[in-house]
C-alpha cells in the first residue's frame, strides 16, 4: 500500500508521526505522506515538523513524505501556498476537493487542477467533465477514497476521470488509527467505485510514479 493523503495530530488526526508511522508499516504501508490541513498561517510548522519523521524510515522500510492537504482556502489563493509550500520544503501538495460533507468554496477544484504546485486533488467530490479534462492535461491526480462522507462520490470522480483518461490514485484521509488501510482494501474501495481489476492497478501505479516523483527531487 501507498497512502499519499493522512492526517497527524498536527491538524486533525489523534497520532504523533511516530506512531503513526509505525501504524501504517504493520499494515504494510510501503510509502506514506502527511499532509496535515493547512493554510498560510501553520503550513510552515507543518511541512518543518513533518519532516523530522524521516528518520525512522531506516528502522521502519518505509518512505515517508512530508506535506500538507491545503484546507478550505480561497480558490484564488490556493495556487500562491502550494508554491510557497513547495518552496519551503513539501514533498507533496494535496487540496481538500469540493465534497458534498463540506463547504469547500466552489472553483476549488478547478484552481487546484490549474496549479502546476498541486500534485492531488483529494476527494473531488464535485469534479465536473470539463475539470476532469483540465486534470488529463495538467497531469493532476485525482483521489478515491476510503474516508466516510466524502466517499460517497467515488464512483462519480471514477466514471469522470475514466472518461477523461485523467490518472487516479487511492488514499485512506487517515485521521484515526482505524481509518488506516491495506492495499486489499483500497482494491476493494476501488472496484467498487466502478474500476475494472485493470484499471485498480493503474491507480496502483500512478501512486509508485508519485512516490518515484518525490524522491528523485
Amino acid at each position: 500500500m501507498i497512502d499519499l493523503h493522512t492526517h497527524t495530530l498536527f491538524s486533525d488526526g489523534e497520532l504523533i508521526p511516530a506512531e503513526h508511522v509505525r501504524r501504517a508499516a504493520v499494515l504494510g504501508c510501503r510509502a506514506i505522506a502527511m499532509t496535515d490541513h493547512a493554510d498560510f498561517t501553520n503550513f510552515e510548522h507543518i511541512i518543518s515538523s513533518l519532516q523530522k519523521a524521516k528518520i525512522f524510515e531506516e528502522e521502519w522500510d518505509i518512505d515517508i513524505f512530508a506535506g500538507i492537504e491545503i484546507t478550505h482556502v480561497p480558490p484564488a489563493q490556493i495556487n500562491k501556498l502550494a508554491k510557497k509550500a513547495k518552496e519551503f520544503g513539501a514533498d507533496i501538495v494535496v487540496v481538500h476537493g469540493e465534497t458534498s460533507v463540506e463547504p469547500v468554496a466552489p472553483g476549488t477544484n478547478r484552481a487546484s487542477i490549474e496549479s502546476e504546485y498541486v500534485d492531488i486533488l483529494a476527494h473531488p467530490g464535485f469534479i465536473t467533465v470539463e475539470e476532469a479534462e483540465l486534470a488529463k492535461e495538467t497531469g493532476t491526480y485525482l483521489e478515491i477514497t476510503a474516508r466516510g462522507g466524502h466517499n460517497r462520490t467515488n464512483g462519480h470522480v471514477a466514471r469522470l476521470a475514466t472518461d477523461a483518461k485523467a490518472k487516479l490514485v487511492c488514499n485512506s484521509d487517515t485521521h484515526q488509527p482505524r481509518d488506516m488501510i491495506t492495499k486489499e482494501i483500497a482494491y476493494q474501495i476501488l472496484t467498487g467505485s466502478g474500476l475494472t481489476k485493470a484499471q485498480a492497478e493503474q491507480a496502483f501505479s500512478n501512486s509508485e510514479e508519485i512516490v518515484r516523483k518525490m524522491k528523485n527531487r
